[in-house]
């Protein structure tokens, strides 16, 4: 029999028993959504997180004395980042409708509606399940969202069978209560794909106490998983998902015919913590052991079910199956897990060196058709003065039907698109002012992550994606003064220390602090293969530049060839970085000559401005003069 996750003597988080008594999953979400308010409760709220919503309030808006002004944020679930036009058009279709006019892409390959009031959501989440898509587990104490790398390699069978155990585990793991239809269908399932058989009985398949043998939920029981369970698969060498993230990763294993052996195991990522408590930290993954292809869902299962009922549920901030690991370590979890499967997982297979892919730009998928990677800014899918990425990704998903897959990075792939419309489709992306080129992106825009924090957050302690884009360009600055101009660095930002961009990943992370003020970490790896290390606890916004300035400039004084400013922290350490610093005497700036004059452009202008100055490779100034010579020279 199944351990019993709660003894009736155990005290347990107020939220185990809410969930205990939410009859999987429906109540008081179900009894709320039918009054005539404009907020769900705290108790419904947080069934309302497993159906792939959360509730928020603009926080730009709130007054004293006034009500918040409650919204919806809802989140997709699909496996792998996949979304077919139909589903992107609904979706596009809704954020116009309910919510904000825009829609952001996930870090971890899913889509975002902000600004759905509450009359409004079961109508929303109603045209996302027509249209083929659900939102059913994208947040909660569940299995998440199923990450997989984003590039349609057809020649590849590695990737093809990524793509493929992405869906199996999203299925295999996906909540069994008829909840998510009663509440925003009425009770009626609407056509889906059907499900493998070999997934559906290896869910039902109680091999040693794996399984609840009563109630709708034979994985998860009326308490589900102590906190968020996250998984990915990837394949050998390609750590475009931030496989070292994650609560399980699994990587591909072939052999020399492309033919699929198992799989790799890694276990007890993670990246969430609070800023002064010290028993919450980041945490990489760790190798588990190889197992064979036929025992990977038996695998899955027997490792949910070693959190599900030994991760702690009494504090949560110490809930992640990451923090059992780190308590027992990683031998004893092995033999738990062992014992749930019934076998001894063999030995790590050996991998070669991971690299961060991103796949932006135009590429050959392996079968004469093409596939086209578009760099999304901090994920935020919206139209701005000359640059209208939703209006060009609503004209190619009608005109072209092309499907799409959603990056770990929150970029966008559209695949199998026909040669003969590469030059329509670039056009369309010309006239909208986007790029496709990613050589002619800014180098720390391309790498950059940034949560969405301020003002939809409740979480956010302070700016996060509104902030980055000035930031970056001050960033650029120093580095264009010490001489680094172009350089590539791995910069994330939140706005609190959950860590949704996973800064602790990045080689420049920014945590959230406090109002207009920032945690610094250093030291990541530009292939987010190494942890970065806390450096300051509280850097204001204002400061960061004479912050940086040193950093910066030690690293272009001592650093090796080929190595970036993530190994360069990590090799020479942060005591030698403070000793610099604190003996850093910034050089004089220049003597600027009489007849130098600033003359102020719109925002829109002087982005084009800088982008011609890139591509044409020369200094802003000297196309401006050339501009007005020629306009005077008319006259």
């Amino acid at each position: 029999m199944v351990k019993t996750p709660i003894s009736p003597a155990q005290k347990v988080s107020k939220l185990e028993n809410i969930k205990e008594h939410s009859n999987f999953l429906r109540e008081p979400l179900a009894s709320e959504l039918l009054e005539d308010t404009n907020r769900f409760s705290q108790d419904a709220i947080q069934i309302l997180k497993f159906h792939g919503s959360y509730q928020q309030y603009n926080r730009d808006k709130r007054a004293k004395g006034q009500e918040k002004d409650y919204r919806m944020m809802l989140r997709t679930r699909n496996p792998g980042g996949f979304i077919s036009a139909q589903l992107y058009s609904t979706i596009d279709g809704l954020s116009d409708e309910y919510g904000n006019n825009t829609l952001r892409v996930t870090t971890r390959q899913g889509l975002q509606i902000h600004g759905i009031l509450k009359k409004n959501l079961k109508a929303s989440i109603s045209a996302i399940v027509k249209s083929m898509g659900s939102t059913l587990g994208a947040c909660g104490d569940i299995n998440r969202n199923v990450m997989a790398p984003p590039a349609p390699l057809k020649n590849r069978p590695d990737y093809g069978y990524a793509w493929e155990y992405a869906d199996k585990i999203a299925d295999l793991l996906r909540p069994q209560s008829n909840a998510y239809y009663e509440i925003w269908l009425d009770g009626e399932k609407a056509i889906s794909v059907e499900e493998d058989p070999e997934v559906t009985a290896a869910r039902q398949r109680n091999i040693n106490g794996t399984n609840f043998e009563e109630g709708e939920e034979p994985l998860y029981g009326q308490h589900y998983m102590p906190r968020k369970f996250k998984c990915s698969v990837t394949v050998p060498g390609d750590n475009s998902i931030d496989l070292y993230t994650h609560d399980v990763s699994l990587v591909v294993i072939t052999d020399d015919s492309g033919e699929l052996l198992g799989f790799n195991v890694l276990t007890g990522g993670g990246m969430g913590r609070t800023h002064n408590r010290e028993e919450t930290f980041p945490r990489l993954a760790d190798p588990l052991g190889y197992v064979a292809k036929e025992d990977v869902f038996d695998l899955m299962k027997a490792i949910l079910a070693t959190q599900r009922d030994y991760g702690d549920r009494v504090q949560r901030r110490h809930a992640r199956m990451k923090y059992l690991i780190e308590d027992w370590g990683i031998d004893k979890f092995r033999s738990q897990v062992e014992e749930y499967l019934g076998k001894a997982l063999e030995p790590f297979k050996p991998l070669p060196p991971w690299e961060y892919k991103d796949f932006l730009g135009w590429h050959e998928q392996g079968d004469g058709k093409l596939f086209l990677g578009i760099s999304i800014e901090n994920g935020r899918i919206q139209d701005q003065g000359d640059f209208r990425l939703k209006s060009a990704l609503q004209k190619i998903t009608k005109e072209y039907s092309l499907p799409m897959r959603l990056t770990a990075n929150h970029n966008l792939i559209f695949y199998e698109i026909n040669p003969i419309d590469q030059a329509d489709i670039e056009s369309i992306l010309l006239h909208c002012g986007i790029v496709s080129d990613p050589e002619k992106i800014d180098s720390l825009t391309r790498y950059s992550m940034a949560c969405p924090a301020l003002p939809t957050c409740g979480l956010a302690v302070t700016e996060s994606e509104r902030a980055l884009p000035g930031i970056l360009e001050r960033i650029n600055n120093v580095l264009a003064r010490v001489g680094l101009a172009g350089e590539e660095i791995v910069i994330r930002m939140t706005g609190c220390p959950n860590g949704c961009a996973r800064p602790y990943m990045a080689e420049l992370g920014f945590v959230g602090s406090a109002p207009e003020s920032y945690q610094v970490w250093l030291g990541g790896d530009a292939n987010q293969t190494q942890l970065a290390q806390p450096y300051i606890d509280k850097l204001p916004d204002k400061d960061i530049e004479s912050f940086l300035e040193p950093l910066f400039a030690y690293f272009k004084q001592d650093k090796t060839k080929q190595e970036t400013f993530g190994q360069f922290c990590q090799r020479v350490g942060f005591e030698a970085l403070r000793t610099f610093s604190e003996n850093y005497t910034p050089p004089k700036p220049r003597r600027v000559r009489k007849n130098q004059h600033r003359v102020s452009v719109q925002d829109a202008m002087f982005a084009r401005l800088k982008q011609a100055s890139q591509d044409e490779k020369r200094p802003m100034n000297q196309i401006v003069q050339q501009a007005l010579e020629a306009y005077f020279a008319e006259e």
